[in-house]
């Protein structure tokens, strides 16, 4: 069961949480949605607002999604559940079903946003800014080298954490 609490009463170390443990970043409604496992990201304040910045490549299935909603989950894991976190990270949802693969269970959250049963701390965010990466502003042009030999950037998204939902 989860609890609603204040993003500012979280008091995880967010470098590692995102660095390190990995987060599923989902988006969609109900049984229509996808998700992916991310360990780019940040957590903050901009606009006087608590929110969540995501980074998604144009060729990922959960790209689609982002595009076509205005709500997006970011979800978090205890390490039992890094086998699960693996194959979201390395499967397409085209091609499988990743939730049921994990044996996820999906719940709704703010505006309809999915996110799954089996996290241990759940954001919920509402998108209110899009940008995509420019490699011409790139002032260590290593970061390009090492991260885009495909020049595929990735779109930034920033969304407001309107619910914060920890397992209780």
């Amino acid at each position: 069961m989860f609890k609603r609490t204040d993003p500012k009463a979280l008091n995880q170390n967010v470098f590692s949480a995102i660095g390190n443990q990995w987060m599923l970043i989902t988006a969609g409604a109900g049984d229509r949605c996808n998700t992916m496992t991310a360990s780019w990201g940040g957590l903050g304040v901009l606009w006087g607002k608590n929110v969540a910045t995501v980074y998604i490549r144009p060729q990922r299935y959960t790209y689609e999604f982002m595009e076509n909603g205005s709500w997006f989950t970011l979800s978090f894991f205890r390490e039992e559940h890094r086998t699960a976190l693996n194959l979201c990270g390395s499967r397409s949802g085209r091609d499988t079903d990743k939730i049921a693969a994990c044996g996820f269970t999906v719940a709704s959250g703010a505006g309809g946003a999915p996110y799954f049963e089996e996290a241990e701390l759940v954001l919920v965010c509402k998108k209110l800014y899009w940008q995509d990466l420019d490699p011409a502003h790139f002032l260590d042009p290593d970061i390009d080298r090492a991260n885009y030999p495909g020049r595929d950037y990735h779109r930034m998204y920033i969304g407001e954490i309107v619910e914060a939902l920890v397992k209780g």
